[in-house]
């Protein structure tokens, strides 16, 4: 039988001991196997592989003895409580031994969990666990995870106080983060939060979340943005100090002001606009971003634009003017173009 959508999530938090087998297939090896790793471990338990209950048979090993499979469902273990028998990464080759152990699959039996990468809908493998009428077959894609799968792996790290924006940002790492990356951030904000009983905030989603962009360009930018001219040429010392070179300076404010103007730009209004930057832009940065956006307007963010294109082709060329005075000046003159 097929399993699909929030059927197939629910599955694998609490999946069914009786069933004969599952295959969980796809082409991202890292959605698969935490998908497999959450199912395992809800039909075992905590210590079921220490306990012996839980069984591997590589693919290869598998191709060379056909028996193994066969054995590993019927053998009996030293400690009571369910057992898996784990075949990982099968393939279309394999589809007769495992379907012929699905056949004599017998209550008592460990169940069979099968992994496997991308298969087609003729697949063999596929359709021993779609025509079995005790097995499930669940495809993996590359789709963003839905607001209940995200829910579901926040209650897991312990978090179940979840503000409404803190939410909204986490939504938004998780369409720009691979499965494991976002579950990794997960846990560290978790344990960011231990023994904190306040709700999750944006703030602290920020806090954890990946950086994209060296923070003290980013704070250079920010005062640019901000038209805080006075507080431009002492931030640029101290980046200057730490080896920032002024080509990676104009990389920046134009990725910068370019969101910016993208933000402005937006028919959905400078909010909208921020809320579909990916990477996604989080907390007090989101705020700040969203205030500059607004203040700016597109007209003034246009000319930005284009006095950052013009910094850069002087960078870049054989004048002899030294770089980082030109990517201050370039700067300075942002900071006061955008007061009103």
């Amino acid at each position: 039988m097929k399993l699909s959508g929030a059927a197939a999530v629910r599955y694998f938090s609490r999946p069914e001991p009786d069933r004969a087998g599952l295959l969980i297939f796809g082409a991202d090896a890292m959605r698969v196997a935490l998908r497999r790793q959450e199912v395992i471990a809800a039909l075992i338990g905590p210590e079921g592989e220490a306990e012996m209950r839980l069984t591997r048979i590589p693919a290869s090993d598998l191709r060379k003895d056909a028996a193994l499979l066969s054995d590993a469902v019927r053998a009996q273990g030293f400690f009571p409580g369910p057992r898996v028998a784990f075949v990982e990464d099968a393939t279309d080759t394999l589809a007769p031994t495992i379907a012929a152990a699905l056949a004599d699959w017998r209550e008592g039996d460990a169940q069979i969990v099968v992994t496997s990468g991308s298969l087609t809908a003729k697949s063999a493998l596929r359709k021993a666990f779609e025509e079995h009428a005790n097995a499930y077959a669940v495809g993996i894609y590359d789709d963003p995870p839905s607001r209940e799968e995200i829910e579901a792996t926040l209650a897991k790290a312990g978090l179940r106080e979840i503000g409404g924006d803190a939410m909204t940002d986490l939504l938004a790492l998780a369409r720009s983060l691979d499965p494991g990356d976002f579950r990794q951030t997960v846990e560290k904000i978790a344990l960011y939060k231990h023994g904190d009983s306040a709700r999750l905030a944006s703030a602290d989603v920020a806090a954890c979340a990946p950086a994209t962009v060296e923070a003290e360009v980013d704070d250079v930018l920010h005062l640019v943005a901000e038209q805080r001219a006075s507080e431009v040429g002492a931030m640029l010392r101290r980046l200057e100090g730490q080896g920032v070179n002024p080509v990676t300076l104009c990389i920046g404010a134009m990725r910068h002001f370019r969101a910016l103007h993208a933000a402005a730009s937006d028919p959905g209004g400078a909010a909208a606009g921020i809320a579909r930057m990916r990477p996604p832009i989080f907390g007090p940065r989101r705020d700040r971003m969203l205030k500059q956006a607004q203040g700016w307007g597109v007209p003034r963010l246009e000319q930005a634009i284009a006095l950052l294109v013009e910094t850069d082709l002087t960078l870049r060329s054989s004048s002899r003017a030294p770089a980082m005075a030109v990517m201050e000046r370039a700067l300075i003159r942002l900071s006061m173009a955008g007061r009103r």
